[in-house]
């Protein structure tokens, strides 16, 4: 029971990631038509501005503090983080640990602006291409984005650690009655789940009970017909897919403390992701969360070493067999409308 209950979790915190970067793909693909194999990097980016917005607030200058000596009787140069002067020492060093948390309000404009950008620069000349122009344009684009994060940050991991707060773990065996110690979780991992949860949510309840959200599904529905009543439907669009950029920029933000930044995690995640939205059902909003968390479940029940031991290797392959099954039954998915994917 402990072992399944463990994967479980394990499973969710996978699939958080997973069902926030197949939903913004999911919005972009049934709002615009277009298949953004750059996705993946705006997940990347997002992991960057929390590294970007730590380096920034652990900036400090040089003082000399005479009152210390250094191993020669020398007056000992201290650093000190320029947060501390502004804000004291104490107040200073909270703000710097939680650097992570405080990412989310750094990456939203910065996520915006690259989303609008990418998508008015680049995208909207793509709309009525085949979607193997949009592949290679996309793909492309996050080979560039990549890149240019390579340059400036390196090639190597960057541990990005989460709040001390948060440092442990959990005892999730103790809350459910089991034996104490039974299922140890680390803290972030609930939390990241926590924080997903609440994305989809919002993105849901935004399209569900908005003026604004309302229009754009019918848009998905009937575009012409939307544009025919007066309504700038393709401005509408554009935000949207800023609105999709900000929640993959979020989802990478959140989950640096999991698995330390590194230029090509976009890439990581990003075949991974369409798999789910394709299993999920392209253009399905519900789909894409749904195919998220159980391909995300289904990928830590295969990576248990009984499994493992019985079928070797089936956890790198296992959400490959699923989407090949889904797709010989159900070519349009899980939760797909009729006529998508089945021509």
């Amino acid at each position: 029971m402990e072992a399944i209950i463990l994967q479980i979790l394990n499973g969710l915190d996978k699939g958080s990631a997973y069902a926030l970067i197949a939903l913004g793909l999911t919005l972009i693909f049934g709002t615009l038509g277009v298949v953004n194999f750059a996705h993946g990097a705006l997940f990347m980016l997002g992991a960057f501005c929390a590294v970007t917005l730590s380096r920034l607030l652990s900036l400090a200058h040089v003082t000399v503090d005479p009152t210390r000596k250094d191993f020669l009787g020398n007056p000992l140069k201290v650093e000190t983080p320029y947060v501390h002067e502004w804000f004291g020492p104490e107040t200073g060093a909270a703000i710097i640990e939680w650097s992570v948390p405080l990412s989310i309000l750094f990456a939203i404009p910065i996520m915006i602006v690259v989303g609008l950008a990418m998508e008015r620069g680049l995208i909207k000349h793509f709309y009525k291409r085949p979607h193997a122009d949009q592949i290679l344009v996309t793909f492309g684009l996050a080979i560039v984005l990549q890149e240019i994060v390579k340059f400036y940050y390196g090639a190597n991991p960057i541990p990005t650690p989460a709040p001390s707060a948060f440092a442990g773990s959990f005892d999730f065996g103790a809350m459910i009655g089991l034996d104490p110690g039974s299922i140890i979780y680390p803290y972030w991992r609930l939390i990241y789940f926590a924080f997903a949860a609440v994305m989809i949510a919002a993105v849901f309840a935004f399209l569900q009970f908005t003026t604004f959200g309302m229009v754009v599904r019918a848009g998905m529905a009937d575009r012409e017909t939307v544009g025919l009543l007066g309504i700038n439907i393709d401005k509408r669009f554009t935000i949207m897919f800023a609105i999709a950029a900000c929640v993959a920029g979020l989802a990478g933000v959140m989950y640096t403390p999991i698995n330390s930044p590194n230029y090509h995690m976009g890439m990581d995640f990003l075949v991974l992701s369409f798999v789910v939205v394709v299993v999920g059902g392209m253009g399905s909003l519900g789909g894409a969360v749904l195919a998220g968390f159980l391909l995300g479940v289904l990928e830590s029940f295969a990576s248990m070493t009984e499994v493992l031991e019985l079928i070797p290797g089936i956890n790198q392959i296992i959400i490959y067999l699923v989407a090949i099954v889904v797709l010989l039954t159900r070519p349009r998915g899980l939760m797909g409308r009729k006529g998508v994917m089945e021509q």
